[in-house]
C-alpha cells in the first residue's frame, strides 16, 4: 500500500473515531441523568425524543438553515449539559438542583469553601479545569451536532427512514412504559423537560420577586412601642447562637448521633447542676448544606427567606427584625461573625447593630483551622471579655456564629483552661494534630465521623462557657444554620434544624411552656417542629407584655 493510501486509510479512522466521539457527546447530553444516583448503565440505554424531532427537522430544510439549527441546537445542548453537571453538585452541596436565576451569586463562596477543603492551590487546579471543561463543552458540542447534521444530510433517504423507524419504536415505549433502568424510560424527553424546568425556574424566581415586597410588608411588630416589646426580658443579656451545620442529623438516625447525643446529655445535667434549665425543639431552616445567611435573616425577619433574590430584596428592605426589637426596647445589640474578614455593610444597614465583630477585631492571633478562622471557644471567651464582662453596660443582645462545625470540619481544635486562651496563641500547634481535609475526605465514613466530633466541639464550647462564667442572667437561643451536605446527611434528608432555649430564671422558662418544647439540649424525634419563619414572631409574643 502505497503512502497515499496509508494517508486515506488514516483519514477514514480518524473520521469514524471523531463521529463516534461527537455522537456519544451529543448522546450523553441528551439522555445523562442529573443526579449522580441515576448514573447507571441504563440511563443511557434510551432513545431521546429530542434528537428523532430535531433529525426530522434538518433534513426538511435547506442545508444552510440545517446547519444554523445545528449550531444553535449544539449551543443550547451545551448549556443543558452543563445544567446537569451543576444539578449534580447542587444535590450533594444543598439537597437541590441547581437554580439558574440565584445560584451563580453562590460560586464565589463555593470556591472559598472548596479551598479550605482540598487546600488553595487544588481549589484553583480545580476551578481553572472546571472553566476549561466548560469552554471546552461550549466548542466541541456545536461541532458535534454539525458534524452529525452534515452525516444525515448526505444520507437523506437512509436518514428518514431510520428517524421515522425509531420515532415508532419511541411511541410503542412510552404507550407501553417501558423502563431502561428504573425512573429511567427508554422512551426519553429529559433533556426537554430539564429544558422547560429551567425556564420555570426563571419564570417563578421572577414572579416570587415581585410578590415578596408585599410580603415583607406586612408585620404586626413594626410599630410597637420598646415599652412594650420584650418585657419578660428585660435585664437579660440575650444571645442567639447559630451553631454551623448543626442539623437533625446530629442528633438522631446517624452513625455519629450517639456521640453527640452523649455530649448533649451530659451538658444537660452540667447546665442543670449549675441552676440553668433547657427546653429544646426543631426548627425547618430554609437552606440546606450551606447559605447560612438565608437562615439568619429567615429567623430575624420572622419571613421565610430561600433563596439569594429574597435575601437580597430583604435587606434593602425596612423589615423589623429581632434586633431591631431588642434595640427598641434598650438593649445594645451586638453582631459576632468570626468567619467575616470584611465589612460587613447589612449589619448596620438592615440589622442596625451598636457593634460588629468579626476575626479581625476580637484580638485573636492563632491559627486557621480550615474554614474556621477563630475556634469557638475563643469567640465565645472574646465575647465575654468585650461585651459581658463590663459591669456597667446596658444588657446585650447578640447574634454569634459558631463556625468550627463548618464543611470541612476538620482539623479541630481541642478545649483548653478558658484562663489560657489569651489571645489564641495556645491554639498554634492544634492543626497540624489533627488529619487534613484531603485526608479526610477520600472516605465518606471519615467525614461523617469528622462532623460529628465537630458538633462535638461547638456544643461542648458553648456548655463549658454557661458553666465557667455563669451569669445568671444570662439567656441563650441556641440552633443550628442548616443540615450539613448530602455526603453527611444523605439524600433526601429533611432541613430541621435543633433549638434549645438555656436560662437560668424559671419565669423566663415559664414563658414557653405553652410552646410544648422538650426538657434538655436534646431534642427527641417527636418534639415540635416549626417553620423557621415562626419563630420571631412566636419569640416576641411570649416575651412581650
Amino acid at each position: 500500500m502505497g503512502s497515499a493510501g496509508v494517508g486515506r486509510g488514516f483519514r477514514t479512522a480518524a473520521g469514524w473515531v471523531t463521529t463516534t466521539l461527537a455522537f456519544l457527546l451529543v448522546w450523553v447530553a441528551l439522555v445523562g441523568p442529573n443526579e449522580r444516583g441515576a448514573l447507571t448503565p441504563g440511563a443511557f440505554v434510551r432513545i431521546p425524543l429530542e434528537a428523532l424531532l430535531f433529525a426530522g427537522l434538518v433534513l426538511l430544510l435547506p442545508p444552510r438553515a440545517g446547519r444554523v439549527a445545528a449550531v444553535a441546537a449544539g449551543v443550547t445542548l451545551s448549556l443543558l449539559a452543563m445544567m446537569k453537571v451543576l444539578d449534580m453538585a447542587a444535590f450533594v452541596a444543598v439537597n437541590r438542583p441547581f437554580n439558574p436565576l440565584v445560584d451563580g451569586s453562590y460560586f464565589g463562596s463555593a470556591v472559598g469553601v472548596l479551598s479550605d477543603s482540598i487546600g488553595r492551590t487544588d481549589a484553583i487546579v480545580a476551578t481553572t479545569a472546571a472553566a476549561l471543561a466548560a469552554v471546552a463543552v461550549l466548542v466541541c458540542m456545536p461541532l458535534s451536532v454539525l458534524r452529525l447534521t452534515r452525516i444525515l444530510g448526505r444520507h437523506r433517504a437512509a436518514s428518514l427512514r431510520a428517524v421515522t423507524a425509531l420515532g415508532v419504536v419511541w411511541t410503542l415505549c412510552a404507550v407501553a412504559g417501558v423502563q431502561a433502568a428504573p425512573g429511567a424510560p427508554l422512551a426519553s424527553s429529559s433533556a426537554a423537560r430539564l429544558a422547560v424546568g429551567k425556564l420555570r425556574q426563571v419564570y417563578v424566581g421572577l414572579k416570587d420577586q415581585r410578590a415578596f415586597a408585599k410580603t415583607t410588608a406586612v408585620d404586626a411588630f413594626a410599630r410597637t412601642p420598646g415599652a412594650d416589646l420584650l418585657t419578660g426580658l428585660r435585664g437579660k443579656d440575650v444571645i442567639f447562637v447559630f451553631v454551623e451545620s448543626y442539623g437533625r442529623v446530629a442528633v438522631q438516625g446517624s452513625d455519629f448521633s450517639p456521640q453527640v447525643d452523649a455530649v448533649l446529655d451530659t451538658g444537660t445535667s452540667r447546665l442543670r447542676a449549675a441552676g440553668f434549665s433547657t427546653k429544646s425543639a426543631f426548627l425547618t431552616s430554609p437552606t440546606f448544606g450551606g447559605i447560612s445567611w438565608l437562615a439568619h435573616s429567615t429567623l430575624q425577619s420572622g419571613v421565610w427567606i430561600n433563596n439569594q433574590l429574597r435575601y437580597d430584596d430583604l435587606v434593602t428592605s425596612n423589615r423589623f427584625t429581632l434586633s431591631d426589637a431588642f434595640k427598641r426596647a434598650g438593649w445594645r445589640t451586638v453582631s459576632d461573625l468570626p468567619a467575616d474578614n470584611v465589612y460587613w455593610p447589612q449589619g448596620r444597614s438592615f440589622y442596625h447593630y451598636d457593634k460588629l465583630y468579626d476575626s479581625l477585631n476580637v484580638g485573636y492571633v492563632g491559627p486557621k483551622f480550615s474554614y474556621a478562622p477563630v475556634p469557638d471557644q475563643y469567640t465565645l471567651a472574646a465575647f465575654q471579655r468585650l461585651e459581658l464582662a463590663n459591669p456597667h453596660r446596658a444588657p446585650v443582645m447578640a447574634e454569634i456564629d459558631l463556625v468550627s462545625s463548618h464543611t470541612p470540619w476538620t482539623p479541630l481544635p481541642h478545649l483548653v483552661d478558658w484562663k489560657q486562651l489569651g489571645d489564641g496563641a495556645v491554639f498554634d500547634a492544634m492543626p497540624k494534630q489533627g488529619p487534613s481535609p484531603a485526608a479526610v475526605w477520600k472516605n465518606p465514613t471519615r467525614v461523617r465521623a469528622a462532623y460529628g466530633q465537630s458538633v462535638e466541639y461547638s456544643m461542648n464550647s458553648l456548655i463549658s462557657f454557661v458553666q465557667t462564667y455563669h451569669d445568671k442572667n444570662l439567656v441563650l437561643v441556641v440552633l443550628g444554620d442548616h443540615q450539613p451536605a448530602t455526603i453527611v446527611s444523605g439524600q433526601g434528608a429533611s432541613h430541621d434544624v435543633p433549638i434549645t432555649l438555656i436560662s437560668h430564671d424559671p419565669a423566663v422558662m415559664s414563658r414557653i411552656s405553652p410552646w410544648g418544647w422538650q426538657d434538655g439540649l436534646r431534642p427527641r424525634p417527636d418534639a415540635p417542629v416549626w417553620s423557621m419563619d415562626d419563630f420571631r414572631n412566636r419569640f416576641l409574643g411570649a416575651y412581650g407584655p
